[in-house]
């Protein structure tokens, strides 16, 4: 079995606390090859002295092992490094990454996401695709894309519905909902989208083809706020990408490693992991490795 780093260093005591001991009887050269391990390294332990790059090692070691546990083991080493850069420390992904594997940690995302198609045979006029997958704006309230997903809980399945602003990735309105109506889905997180962040006439508002988004309760909010409304092809996932990935994150982040015994427990985790992981904390590489939260106020700061 592999030991960890830790366990490394604590057999490697024993041994120069052993050669300390046996010192009067055998040089300690030879003790030391014998037992594998340098002369040097052994008089420097004696000595209680600590090498520069031990001591630069122990420093890194420390600071990743408190971004992979203030991120609840979701960081691998990309982001472990980006967030080591923001906080002035320049190092290498794969020595952060020679790093995790010597204290045995790694990312808990693990598990492969597969989209899921909506079902859409309700005989309801559809909106043409007009993002035409362009997953890029140049400023925030121009395209805002929005789905649908469910969580499994011992209480029966909770229904999620988010609406991400394509700018920053911000998830600017979301509901949970125990049915599957427009009312308590979209309408709900698109209330929520609309008091955060007021969308602009002539904005995109994209989705799939699902029930709730060709509601005319919805539809016609959208038509009095002058939205343009979006639709993917039938069956294609795709077309709607950035949303799925969302549901992506949330699943592999959180979801897939709880088992929720209640509406509640799944409704005050989501709500932390949105609100208070995602948008304000989460590296985002598409983001150049900062929040939501940071791209906005840097982009509200360049036009003021």
């Amino acid at each position: 079995m592999k030991k960890s780093g830790g366990h490394i260093l604590q057999d490697r005591q024993l041994i120069y606390e052993f050669i300390v001991s046996h010192s009067m009887i055998f040089p300690v050269e030879i003790m030391c090859k014998v037992l594998g391990v340098s002369s040097s390294s052994y008089y420097e332990w004696k000595s209680g002295r600590i090498s520069k790059r031990k001591e630069a090692l122990q420093r890194d070691t420390g600071l990743i092992l408190d971004i992979y546990n203030k991120s609840k083991r979701r960081y691998g080493s990309h982001k472990i490094k980006a967030q080591l850069g923001r906080i002035g420390v320049s190092t290498s992904r794969n020595r952060v990454a020679r790093i995790m594997q010597s204290q045995g940690i790694k990312s808990c995302i693990c598990k492969s996401y597969k989209p899921q198609t909506t079902t859409s045979n309700h005989g309801k006029r559809v909106a043409l695709n007009h993002l035409n997958r362009e997953f890029t704006t140049g400023a925030p309230t121009k395209v805002w894309v929005s789905d649908l997903t469910y969580i499994p809980t011992d209480q029966g399945w909770l229904y999620l519905t988010t609406i991400m602003d394509l700018f920053d990735h911000s998830i600017v309105g979301w509901s949970m909902s125990k049915d599957m109506t427009a009312e308590n889905t979209i309408m709900r997180a698109w209330n929520m989208a609309k008091t955060n962040r007021p969308p602009q006439k002539g904005m995109l508002f994209h989705s799939d083809q699902g029930v709730q988004f060709v509601a005319d309760v919805f539809q016609t909010d959208l038509k009095k706020y002058k939205v343009i409304q979006s639709m993917s092809r039938k069956g294609n996932c795709w077309d709607n990408a950035v949303a799925e990935n969302f549901f992506k994150i949330i699943k592999s982040e959180l979801i897939d490693h709880k088992h929720y015994h209640s509406f509640s427990h799944a409704k005050s985790d989501i709500f932390d992991f949105i609100e208070v992981w995602y948008n304000k904390k989460r590296l985002h590489s598409v983001l150049g490795y900062r929040t939501p939260a940071e791209f906005m106020e840097e982009y509200i700061k360049n036009v003021a």
